[in-house]
Parts: structure tokens; C-alpha cells; sequence
């Protein structure tokens, strides 16, 4: 009875121990995963913080590139003006301009249609200007004087296009 008694007594050690050492080992793996968590929400928020900065710097990297791109391009707008009035022939009065991109719409009055013409013969004959088109020519009569109104559209030869065709 002792020896079943101690065994019984011994049995429920063993139990107790096998139960507090389990017990241990889950607490451990709990704190260990507490720890992996907190872990996880502090690389979560860098990752965050990371791909806001890659895209602050693909904008800055766009603006860059566009501030690259206007300082290239600032010469070509007084080359546009200085190459509209070498071209211009005589008798031929610009009334209005408008640019959009490379293509450059001409508004005006000519002493006559064939005014307009040279103008379409001298901006052909260009290196900055190209593509010469008419969309109208009005004649008007202004008292004894008559006139010709016209809007012309052409093309502005960038500095890129032209190293572009001469590289080829």
C-alpha cells in the first residue's frame, strides 16, 4: 500500500512537472511571439516610411528631369522668334502666334496673297522652322487697299530633333 501510495505520489509529481514544464514553454513561445509581432509592426511602419520616400523621390526625380528638360529648351524659344522675323517678307504683319509643343500657328495681314506665299517659300527654306501649311488666306477690301489675312501653321525644329536626324 506505502509503495502504491509513494508511486501514486510520484506519478502526480512527474504530472505536476511534465504540466509546469509545458506551462513554461508555452509562456516562452508566447513572449517569443509577442516579441516576432512587435517586431513585424516596427518593420511594417519602415516599409511604409521606405515607399514614401521612394516616391517623394520619383517625383523629385520627374521634377528634376522637367527642369532639365525646360533648360534645354529655353534657347529654342528665341531661336522661334529671331527665325519668325528673319522670315517674315516685307509687307507681311503678324496679328497673333500661338505654340503648342513643336507646332507654331501664325496669325497676320499680307499686302497680298503672294505675300503669303514667299512667307511659305522663306519658312520651308529654314533650318529652326518647317512644315509650312496654309489653313486660310482671306482677301479683304479695305477702302481702295486691299489685303490679305491668313493663319499659317509650321513646325519648330528642336535641337533634339536635329541631332537625332543627324546622328542617323
Amino acid at each position: 500500500m506505502i509503495s502504491m501510495a509513494a508511486s501514486f505520489v510520484a506519478a502526480i509529481i512527474v504530472l505536476a512537472g511534465t504540466f509546469f514544464s509545458y506551462v513554461q514553454m508555452i509562456d516562452y513561445q508566447r513572449s517569443r511571439n509577442t516579441r516576432l509581432e512587435s517586431e513585424i509592426v516596427e518593420l511594417e511602419r519602415s516599409i511604409a516610411e521606405i515607399d514614401g520616400l521612394e516616391r517623394q523621390k520619383e517625383r523629385l526625380l520627374a521634377r528634376m528631369e522637367i527642369i532639365e528638360q525646360l533648360q534645354r529648351s529655353r534657347p529654342e524659344i528665341v531661336h522661334l522668334f529671331d527665325e519668325i522675323a528673319r522670315q517674315l517678307p516685307e509687307g507681311v504683319y503678324l496679328t497673333g502666334m500661338k505654340q503648342n509643343g513643336d507646332a507654331v500657328e501664325l496669325m497676320g495681314i499680307a499686302q497680298s496673297s503672294t505675300r503669303v506665299s514667299a512667307l511659305m517659300r522663306q519658312v520651308d527654306a529654314s533650318e529652326w522652322l518647317t512644315d509650312p501649311g496654309v489653313i486660310k488666306v482671306e482677301t479683304t477690301e479695305l477702302g481702295p487697299a486691299r489685303r490679305a489675312e491668313f493663319v499659317v501653321n509650321l513646325k519648330q525644329v528642336s535641337r533634339e530633333e536635329e541631332a537625332g536626324e543627324g546622328g542617323q
